[in-house]
């Protein structure tokens, strides 16, 4: 069945975002420094950090600290994602077919240096920091994104040259972003690991970024501190210190006390109205547009039978959801790559249209459970995340499918026990939020079968444990053709949705709030990094 494609408005302001618009390649500008620096409390919403490697980071707090930390050979222009804009590169890379082959040369910037840490000297970026670090993110042992990294050779040319050989051709779309500061883009430090250890950089992360890491005190706090010879200029900033905070009136009332600058927000309804009328505040809401999807797992019994999840899907509301967070901040999605956002995802009227809707029915769900054997069902046991907004997700799909006798046993764990726990375990059912940057991202990692958790080729976050769109996946990766890549990501969710391997619940956008006094430096639009971004040009300023 052939639905049409997204309409070329769509594609081709994806076109111009995603980085053939930029301003100010090189962007290395000083910074006039006003009165003294001073350090900015970040109040985040987890008891403690995720995984201090780059190549790992995942929950917003880990991206937040791989942004201030580490660069990428591109980078997501600060506030702007999702335009595309030289960081250690000198400029945007073009590629040439050599062979057969497409190859992509990178310049990098001369002058660029790695922090200090233990047994290490600052020392400056070289071309061998690069490839060393493109073969740690192919590596699944050290890079939670490896699949996004196989079949590229990386060589250096010279000391500031490099050289990446594709196995298959990409498109720009799916090849640039491998670069940016994201996921496994990020650049390490080739000297540091080898001189303390692996072990050693994870518990002391050391890149190129405005601050560098100084201090970790899980359930405490972690300090940053300025990086004085930063290459885009001296941060205006002492340094940032994060305070693990899961509670959120806590957080409020840090932000209102003054002693916290900057705070996760929390999207329950009520909250943006409350804090906005506090004097000396101001909220931030931003994109991107964070993803909820329950993932089912296609080989555990009984949701190994498609009528059992086809009953889940008909017996879920997706309004009942979305009536769970202010409407400021969540919106609508059908497919698992989510179409307001970008190219190759289904809009709610493609999904009717294909009897892929699964519209709220009660009876039509207890009917596919009777067909099934469980018309008195069964009990699943699951796992979610401290954060309010997992546990409002689990929650609210508790109380909808105990209507069809499916109990929910949920147990709460840390953010950082989650991410691991839904890794190790074949669990019945995942309720994940993620954002990624463009549709093979999506489909690679959550339904390609190498990326099955546990027994892939290169595990990943396949939850579902689903292997049948694996030829249209790879066919759309080295599919050059725009139109034809859109249509080939297209019928993938169609069979995704057919076979309910997901449930597309909603997306969020991220909640900020920060004291009056806080400049980012940089305007707030859209962030990967999923926090509003703390530049060397961030800065506090005295409010009268």
């Amino acid at each position: 069945m052939k639905i049409r494609t997204l309409k070329s408005t769509l594609f081709y302001f994806w076109l111009t975002a995603f980085g053939f618009l930029f301003a100010n390649p090189l962007g290395i500008v000083g910074v006039a420094l006003g009165e003294p620096a001073h350090f900015l409390r970040f109040g985040v919403h987890v008891s403690e950090m995720g995984n201090l490697d780059p190549h790992f980071a995942a929950g917003s707090q880990d991206r937040a600290l791989a942004d201030m930390v580490f660069n990428g050979l591109l980078r997501y222009q600060p506030g702007n994602a999702p335009v595309i804009e030289p960081d250690l590169a000198e400029a945007i890379p073009h590629f040439k077919m050599v062979d057969d082959h497409q190859v992509w040369t990178v310049k990098l910037r001369k002058g660029v240096w790695f922090h200090a840490g233990p047994g290490v000297a600052a020392h400056e970026l070289t071309a061998d920091d690069v490839v060393f670090s493109l073969q740690k993110s192919a590596d699944p042992d050290f890079c939670a994104y490896a699949g996004e990294y196989a079949g590229l050779t990386v060589m250096a040319v010279d000391r500031y040259t490099v050289r990446i050989t594709l196995d298959r051709p990409l498109s720009a779309i799916l090849f640039l972003p491998k670069l940016t500061n994201y996921a496994g883009g990020f650049i390490v430090s080739r000297k540091a690991i080898k001189t303390m250890g692996y072990q050693g950089f994870k518990k002391h992360p050391i890149g190129t970024g405005p601050f560098f890491f100084e201090d970790y005190k899980p359930g405490q706090n972690l300090v940053l501190k300025a990086h004085q010879r930063y290459f885009r200029g001296r941060p205006l900033l002492a340094g940032v210190e994060f305070s693990f905070i899961p509670e959120v009136d806590q957080r409020e009332a840090g932000l209102n006390a003054g002693t916290l600058d900057v705070i996760m927000g929390s999207g329950e309804k009520g909250w943006l109205e409350k804090m906005a009328a506090q004097p000396g505040v101001l909220i931030d809401t931003h994109g991107v547009g964070e993803v909820a999807t329950l993932y089912l797992n296609t080989c555990q019994k009984p949701l190994d039978d498609i009528r059992v999840r086809r009953a889940i899907a008909f017996a879920l509301n997706r309004q009942a959801f979305l009536d769970t967070v202010s409407d400021q901040l969540a919106g609508e999605v059908y497919s698992p790559v989510p179409d307001p956002f970008l190219p190759g995802g289904i809009s709610k009227a493609d999904a009717e249209k294909l009897f892929l809707f699964y519209r709220n029915d009660l009876e039509r769900a207890r009917q596919l459970m009777r067909a099934a054997g469980y018309a008195n069902g069964f009990a699943l046991d699951l796992v979610t995340s401290e954060k309010r907004l997992y546990r409002v997700y689990y929650e609210e799909m508790r109380r909808q499918l105990a209507r069809i006798d499916i109990r929910c046993h949920i147990s709460v764990v840390s953010h950082s026990k989650m991410h691991a726990l839904i890794r190790q375990t074949a669990l019945p059912m995942v309720i994940y939020v993620a954002w990624r940057p463009n549709a093979d991202a999506y489909l690679s990692r959550f339904f390609h079968s190498n990326a099955i958790i546990i027994t892939g080729a290169r595990p990943d976050t396949n939850f579902s444990h689903y292997r049948n769109i694996d030829p249209l996946i790879e066919a759309a990766r080295i599919e050059i053709d725009p139109k034809r890549q859109i249509q080939l990501w297209e019928q993938a969710q169609i069979r995704i949705l057919d076979d309910m391997a997901a449930y597309p619940i909603m997306y969020t956008k991220q909640c900020y709030a920060r004291r009056a006094g806080v400049k980012y430096g940089h305007t707030l639009v859209s962030t990967m990094a999923l926090y509003p971004q703390f530049t060397e040009r961030t800065c506090l300023q005295s409010v009268p």
